[in-house]
């Protein structure tokens, strides 16, 4: 299937039922009556972040064996959906009960292993806001599971890679010693991945409290699909795996269930089609509050006084 046919004038909005040559479907519904419609293999990419099952506005918190009996479900589905050469990307953070932390990857993992899937990778997406706990330490990572139903996988590395550290570093010795040792076009991005997550001042941010991050998508869009590929968000949220999709050539399909952040999502699919979508773009430095010289990075709980010859510490909870 050509790119320049899914992605025609006519074709660039979104259609609430899946059809192959469609360039965007969100479903206004159960994500499992989506993938039922689907045909076997249809997708290139099945990305998502599904609720946590810790009572947010947009899940029904539920004991926790029938939470994990749900996702295996809708696992279930997205395998036989998969295409041989394609990839799952699940993305999960913590189960708390009780003050306990458990790790939803850890307990997922076995849903996709009965299938034969392959652990690629266990990417760790770091950011450095959020809530802050005060009996153990404050969450600042969830993960991705990267896993793929074969050996032959697409795998682009060259279209996600980040500015070297040591663009000027040469090899030291051998018969290449003196030439430059890094790739030009970059490194390897690793598996930690940091880039802030969607908060208030940030350029994506809409009503959601848990929004994906554009940036995050694209690097997985980019290096595991060709375009003219479906990428498939069982849990669209406000659209931002479908808006990832189509900006990189690609088609992209999802279902949600409230109605609110269908509209949402449909606006920001619709701006992604217009090139108007608001994106972080990729491989923006972290934004560094004092070097840009903020006071909030000013310490007001002491302060230092000079007197004769001596530093004298004052402090302001005295």
């Amino acid at each position: 299937m050509r790119t320049a046919s899914i992605l025609s004038a006519s074709n660039r909005q979104v259609f609430a039922d899946y059809r192959e040559d469609n360039a965007a479907t969100l479903v206004n519904g159960d994500c499992l009556e989506l993938l039922r419609a689907l045909p076997d293999s249809a997708a290139k990419l099945i990305v998502t972040s599904p609720p946590y099952n810790i009572g947010k506005s947009y899940e029904r918190r539920s004991a926790f064996d029938e939470y994990l009996a749900w996702q295996s479900l809708i696992i279930d589905e997205c395998v036989r959906v998969l295409s041989d050469a394609g990839s799952i990307c699940w993305q999960v953070g913590n189960y708390v009960r009780d003050g306990e932390v458990i790790p939803l990857d850890i307990a997922l993992y076995p849903l996709f292993a009965k299938h034969g899937l392959k652990l690629r990778n266990r990417i760790v997406w770091h950011f450095e806001h959020g809530l802050h706990c005060s009996k153990r330490l404050s969450g600042r990572h969830e993960t991705i599971l990267w896993f793929t139903k074969t050996d032959s996988y697409t795998f682009n590395l060259d279209p996600i890679r980040v500015p070297q550290k040591y663009p000027g570093k040469k090899h030291f010795k051998g018969p290449r010693a003196g030439q430059l040792s890094g790739n030009p076009l970059g490194k390897n991005p690793g598996d930690v991945w940091v880039f802030p997550n969607v908060k208030n001042n940030h350029v994506e941010k809409t009503v959601h409290p848990c929004q994906f991050p554009v940036e995050l998508v694209d690097r997985l869009v980019l290096s595991l699909t060709e375009p003219g590929d479906l990428v498939l968000d069982p849990f669209a949220g406000v659209g931002t795996a479908i808006a990832a999709a189509v900006r990189q050539g690609r088609r992209g399909c999802g279902a949600e269930l409230l109605p609110e952040y269908v509209d949402i999502a449909h606006e920001r699919i619709q701006q992604a089609f217009d090139g108007t979508l608001p994106v972080r773009k990729m491989n923006t430095p972290v934004y560094d509050a004092a070097s840009a010289g903020k006071s909030l990075t000013q310490n007001p709980w002491s302060i230092r006084t000079r007197t004769g010859s001596s530093d004298e510490q004052i402090s302001l909870l005295a």
